[in-house]
């Protein structure tokens, strides 16, 4: 079975994000932040487009896919099931659902995966844009964390990885 990622990155930095990624074997990166800009060096969409394109993955921002702005305030507050709720009714609109499309494309032909900022994928939209990809996929979920990439080198043979071709909607 085939796996697509996701990362957030807060708590970390631009080198030990880039890390994480290589050490995971990702060639493509998804973001799924409605804005893409960062108070964080090296994060916001430019210079982290740059940065990974040094690296050898591709960048691809997929705005539609954001968490608009009511729905990060309710999870700023903790507010969780009204953001579910907020993101919920989203992920619905054409906009969206053309922007998943596009994802579901982009995520078939190499290891990729979804960026926004929250270090804890219980509490980020990505994983409800990622649950949406695995439907259209079959592929896994595998949440990684940004902070220390040395646990991705240690156990590399551990890790899932990516098998093109086997996702449901290339059968």
């Amino acid at each position: 079975m085939s796996v697509v990622f996701t990362v957030g990155y807060e708590g970390t930095d631009i080198d030990r994000f880039v890390r994480t990624l290589k050490a995971a074997g990702i060639e493509r990166l998804a973001d799924v932040r409605a804005v893409a800009v960062s108070r964080k060096a090296g994060f916001s969409k430019t210079k982290l487009a740059a940065r990974l394109a040094e690296e050898g993955i591709e960048y691809s921002h997929f705005i539609a896919l954001g968490d608009p702005k009511p729905g990060r305030e309710a999870a700023r507050a903790g507010d969780f099931d009204l953001f579910r709720s907020i993101y919920g009714a989203h992920i619905e609109t054409g906009a969206a659902q053309e922007s998943l499309r596009e994802l579901v494309d982009f995520v078939q032909d190499a290891p990729t995966c979804l960026l926004c900022f929250e270090r804890d994928p219980e509490t980020c939209h990505r994983t409800i844009v990622a649950q949406e990809v695995i439907e259209e996929t079959g592929f896994e979920i595998c949440n990684l964390f940004a902070d220390d990439p040395d646990r991705y080198v240690r156990n590399a043979s551990k890790l899932p990885r990516f098998h093109p071709g086997e996702g449901l909607t290339a059968a």
